[in-house]
């Protein structure tokens, strides 16, 4: 009997030092977070067996808790999901950065119901663990109806050791995420720069041909900045220059890309638009522009802009050629009225 628990013990270890290895490679050969996350996770699932599990990361700016992996049939309802930090045993371990073991969830007051209702799943015990970083908690694992007999200690300070290489995985994302964020951002108005603009094109030209889908790109010019700066100085006319970023960026969908191109000039890309629809959020800048009164420390300033729009594949084969045509009707406002609008092959509009 001693030798078949010895024999056991040793066949847990060497699982144990199989799962550091499968870990450490992850984390050592890739800097892809999710590919990371998946393989800790499948470690844990394998090593903990739960009924299913997953991976809930902290959106510390909104203060909740949404499910980054879900393993199970309820996966695609749990990611529609959000926890407010403190609320259910998730969210209670993520508010104070220590582990719960829970036997009976449903004897526990911090338990959320409401989450077993809308995925139709019946919670009976839960292991939730932080994964933490300078003592911040950046995530919180939850296995769910482990079986619990054989959980002990040793299993725990397992399962803490995994969590801390997950922590690591999302530190070391993030800094690279904070990295990349530096070399494709624009100092000044926190939109990105004209490098990342042609990568982003080239990107989406490359999905436009796969799938058959339009885009259309606005190329916008400011009237007159250089008075700004002739006048109050090259501070009030980059304060503007991030004002002005910042309305734009705002005026646009999720899915749409706002860049400075350099001095006064923005492009503006809109994925999945077709030219009409081009023109209605051309149209809906210009006129936030023209209505706005800018106000920088006290100076009041009346901004207008000279927009050019161009749409592909209708005006454009590839990323430099649309920049191109945006660009030179751009220049036909300019030329002419400037405050306006004109458009690839159709010219000045109203």
């Amino acid at each position: 009997m001693t030798d078949e628990f010895a024999s056991t013990g040793r066949k847990r270890h060497l699982e144990e030092l199989s799962i550091f290895h499968d870990v450490a490679k992850a984390l050592t050969s890739s800097l892809d977070l999710d590919a990371v996350l998946q393989t800790v996770m499948d470690n844990i699932a394998k090593f903990f067996k739960p009924d299913t599990w997953s991976l809930l990361l902290v959106d510390e700016q909104k203060e909740e808790l949404y499910f980054a992996i879900a393993v199970g049939p309820a996966a695609d309802t749990l990611k529609t999901l959000r926890l407010k930090v403190g609320e259910g045993i998730a969210g209670w371990v993520a508010k104070h950065g220590e582990s719960l073991i829970v036997p009976d969830v449903y004897t526990d007051p911090r338990f959320a119901k409401r989450i077993d209702e809308m995925t139709k799943w019946q919670t009976r015990s839960m292991i939730c663990v932080p994964l933490k970083s300078k003592h911040r908690v950046l995530a919180v694992i939850q296995l769910i109806n482990s079986p619990l007999d054989s959980f002990g200690e040793s299993e725990m300070f397992f399962l803490h050791a995994l969590c801390d290489y997950a922590a690591i995985a999302i530190d070391n994302a993030r800094a690279v995420e904070k990295i990349q964020e530096l070399t494709i951002t624009d100092d000044c108005t926190g939109l990105y720069n004209a490098r990342h603009l042609y990568k982003t094109l080239e990107a989406e030209v490359y999905r436009s041909q796969r799938f058959g889908y339009e885009f259309s790109v606005i190329f916008l010019d400011l009237d007159h900045f250089k008075q700004v700066n002739d006048v109050h100085g090259h501070l009030i006319g980059s304060r503007l220059l991030h004002e002005i970023g910042y309305r734009i960026k705002s005026t646009l969908r999720l899915i749409d890309y706002a860049f400075r191109y350099g001095g006064d000039e923005f492009v503006v890309l809109l994925p999945q638009t077709s030219k009409d629809q081009g023109i209605v959020v051309a149209k809906r800048i210009r006129d936030m522009i023209r209505d706005t009164p800018f106000n920088i420390d006290g100076i009041k300033l009346d901004i207008r802009g000279s927009f050019g729009m161009a749409s592909y594949p209708e005006d454009a084969k590839s990323a430099h050629e649309i920049i191109r045509q945006a660009d030179e009707m751009m220049y036909m406002v300019k030329n002419n009225t400037r405050d306006s609008i004109a458009v690839a092959q159709q010219g000045m509009i109203r």
